[in-house]
């Protein structure tokens, strides 16, 4: 992986933790919603994350194993030999997808309610304030470790043109 590469794959976790930030704000915000244009209450979604390009240590180990014979390698030239083989391609994460959850929704009784039912109960999403923010802290933390590989990496090509000088 190319000084760069470090920086797209820092990147695309900004960007996909921002989309998951933006998830859980709007989980949090509809967290009473009981009407939406669909019918029924509000539905909690998730983000869906996946790897992106070839560029995991896994695939590169597997597939430089694969290409050089599995019992060639002992167990510490295998994490060199890993190690050099994930270097080839950059990956990074990806949304693949914001999915609903199919958890049913939570019943109250209010009958005063304009969503209330016959039987006096309402609808209410699932939707639990304490897991919301836990994912929210998660989302946070993730995208500050980031922010702080991107402007690391920037030190680093400063510091190496300063050499150069």
């Amino acid at each position: 992986m190319n000084l760069f590469g470090v920086m797209d794959v820092s990147s695309s976790a900004l960007k996909a933790e921002r989309v998951r930030a933006e998830v859980v704000a709007s989980n949090m915000a509809n967290a009473e919603t009981t009407r939406t244009p669909e019918g029924g209450p509000y539905q909690r979604h998730h983000v869906v994350f996946a790897a992106e390009g070839e560029g995991g240590f896994q695939h590169s180990l597997v597939s430089h194993l694969v290409g050089n014979g599995l019992s060639s390698l002992n167990g510490a030239s295998l994490l060199r030999e890993g190690l050099t083989a994930a270097t080839d391609t950059p990956g990074g994460v990806a949304v693949t997808g914001v999915i609903a959850d199919g958890s049913t929704p939570l019943r109250r009784y209010d009958p005063q309610h304009p969503d209330a039912g016959a039987d006096g109960y309402v609808l209410y999403p699932d939707i639990n304030p304490l897991t919301e923010m836990v994912d929210l802290m998660g989302a946070t933390r993730s995208y500050g470790m980031n922010a702080s590989a991107v402007q690391a990496e920037k030190n680093m090509v400063s510091s190496s043109l300063e050499i150069l000088k």
